[in-house]
């Protein structure tokens, strides 16, 4: 029973496939948590005086605004 090149084939897009698929749901289960952090990153860089976001340790407000 020989096999031909055409099923080897199949069978190893069919396998990558499947495995593409099982990453995807993996990372749709770990997704919200990195989207969570990058927001929460985003409203720490901001000046809680003024909203402008802050590069550095102070912002250029000093308090006025």
């Amino acid at each position: 029973m020989p096999v031909s090149a055409s099923d080897v084939i199949s069978k190893i897009v069919l396998l990558f496939l499947v495995f593409i698929g099982v990453l995807g749901m993996f990372g749709k289960l770990r997704a919200p948590r990195i989207v969570r952090r990058a927001q929460d990153r985003l409203s720490s860089a901001k000046c809680p005086r003024c909203g402008k976001y802050t590069f550095g340790k102070s912002c250029d407000c000093k308090g006025r605004g």
